[in-house]
């Protein structure tokens, strides 16, 4: 029953972006010369509303690949850590955290993170100031991606007691 529950709370917010995502690339709606063969030919003239502008393009979708990234190295590197602690018995680690609980908490903050970029960089019509908070979308997502590198490096030159990185060289200075 937990299982299911860790996976709903991570597929709901999935789902959802991924409806947004594909209800902002319909192509339904457009006609063909095809269809109008036989109809009466009108002249309208051409909406002059600005086409709206894609929030999902290249840079987006680099920079919040590279938060990805960052967040899956350090996540692996801090796992490795823990997991290598508790082989060598450090008492500061007296489990080890499950790999589905440290995934879907992961995933839920990414993809909170990965919302949050979306509608700061999405045009609000309510928003005063809308332009220049539009143009800072992507410093948070590189901010983070910095932190997390850092946290990241910091984990992989972890080293034992002593400066020990192995366990048979932990064993040898007691």
């Amino acid at each position: 029953m937990r299982k299911y529950l860790t996976a709903f709370r991570v597929l709901i917010p999935v789902i959802l972006l991924a409806g947004r995502l594909a209800a902002q690339n319909t192509d339904s709606n457009r006609i063909t010369l095809d269809d109008l063969s036989g109809a009466p030919v009108q002249a309208i003239p051409a909406p002059t509303s600005p086409k709206p502008e894609r929030v999902f393009d290249k840079k987006f979708f680099v920079v919040m690949g590279a938060l990805g990234g960052a967040e899956s190295m350090r996540f692996t590197s801090r796992k490795l850590v823990l997991d290598h602690e508790f082989a060598a018995g450090a008492p500061w680690v007296t489990s080890l955290p499950s790999n589905q609980h440290m995934v879907a908490k992961d995933l839920v903050l990414y993809a909170s993170e990965f919302l949050v970029a979306y509608e700061v960089k999405k045009s609000h019509s309510w928003l005063p100031g809308d332009r220049f908070i539009r143009r800072l979308w992507w410093a948070y997502p590189s901010a983070m991606t910095a932190i997390h590198v850092k946290n990241a490096v910091g984990n992989i030159r972890t080293h034992g007691p002593g400066g020990c990185t192995s366990v048979e060289c932990a064993m040898q200075m007691q």
